[in-house]
């Protein structure tokens, strides 16, 4: 059978070569009664776009690449949603790989994008204690997600330290006099939220704070170590309120509190730290502080067009437009460039942190943080 040529498709489709190219690479420019026909055209006859053919000429791909860490995190699922929406809403494909928490598969997938000429590449890099960027000469735009950096580059990361502050300010809300923070902050997401903790409980002396420096981020099981060796205290040494590091620790926590007899939330509060929906599926609904990764992905895709358009950033400045805080950072040459996007949290309280009673309820004043 013929290999059916960009020709066949003008030709049956009664529109000219320029009309189906178009279709194929701006269909933005084009009237929706047109691109249906096309569209219809090429289905019906089999048409398959040479995509070497189309690199050779045009130099790039009309698609953007996305490395994500895994895709067992909430998280990420959300980057991916709001980037593929995002990069359509510009016309260009998002094609994503999945790195498998492996930081060599990471690097073979990122090298493998920029290779095959795309547009561009977003990569959400492995958690690292000590991460910096692998590469510092790409051939292509690159955005950095989900994390900060004082090194050149474009980075799209929520406000960790908020997260942080805004959960502690929830508990203080809450009349919490003894707050015990669960996980091991090995990571600089993690180091900020504790950070934020801590500065906003700094402002209340007379509570309590405790951190159990133990626990992988990601094992619901060491969140269910931990609730029981919390349970085992005698009541007056026992926290009123837990705070995970992560939706998955504080899930673990409140299995074992149950199992133990101690009731959630009216003898123990429990919240989480990074707003993971793969975490909430428990007996009580869990309380957590959201970094929207939708909108981390959407502004990474931004960044992205900021580069191919050769936008560059405006003078030095700190500001904050709608619920992003932005910061930019710009010198004469572009691979010196550090221009960075937090998004602030949002927080999502549920059956895990609130009162049992509207006479115990507490008024949540968190306008600072959002």
């Amino acid at each position: 059978m013929a290999k059916v040529k960009i020709s066949d498709v003008a030709r049956e489709a009664g529109v000219s070569l320029g009309t189906v190219s178009n279709a194929l690479n701006h269909p933005e420019k084009l009237r929706p009664e047109t691109l249906k026909l096309i569209n219809e055209t090429i289905n019906r006859l089999g048409y398959l776009p040479n995509q070497s053919a189309r690199q050779l000429a045009g130099g790039t791909t009309k698609s953007f690449g996305l490395v994500l860490p895994r895709l067992d995190h909430g998280f990420s699922l959300q980057i991916a949603s709001g980037a593929h929406n995002e990069a359509r809403k510009h016309g260009y494909d998002l094609l994503i790989a999945n790195a498998d928490n492996d930081d060599i598969l990471e690097d073979h997938y990122l090298r493998y994008f920029m290779g095959t000429q795309m547009s561009g590449v977003m990569v959400q890099p492995m958690a690292s204690p000590d991460w910096h960027p692998a590469m510092t000469k790409v051939p292509v735009p690159i955005v950095h997600l989900d994390i900060h950096c004082s090194e050149p580059g474009y980075y799209v990361a929520a406000d960790n330290e908020a997260q942080g502050r805004i959960i502690a300010e929830l508990a203080v809300a809450r009349g919490a006099r003894h707050i015990t923070v669960v996980g091991r902050a090995a990571f600089m997401q993690l180091t900020l939220r504790v950070l934020g903790i801590h500065k906003a409980l700094a402002l209340h002396p007379d509570i309590k704070i405790e951190v159990i420096d133990a626990g992988e981020w990601n094992t619901a099981a060491d969140g269910y170590g931990i609730g029981a060796q919390i349970a085992e205290r005698p009541a007056d040494e026992r926290p009123d309120f837990v705070v995970g590091l992560t939706d998955v620790l504080a899930s673990g926590v409140i299995s074992a509190l149950i199992d133990k007899g101690i009731s959630v939330p009216e003898q123990v509060r429990v919240a989480g730290c990074d707003g993971n929906p793969l975490a909430w599926s428990g007996s009580v609904p869990l309380t957590t502080v959201a970094p929207p990764g939708y909108e981390i992905g959407r502004k990474g895709i931004q960044l992205l067009m900021e580069q191919i358009e050769n936008k560059a950033p405006a003078k030095t400045k700190h500001a904050r437009i709608g619920s992003a805080a932005r910061i930019v950072t710009a010198v004469t040459a572009v691979e010196d460039i550090n221009r960075q996007e937090l998004v602030r949290p949002f927080l999502l309280e549920r059956a895990s942190t609130q009162a049992s009673s509207h006479t115990e309820a507490t008024a949540i004043n968190l306008g600072a943080y959002l």
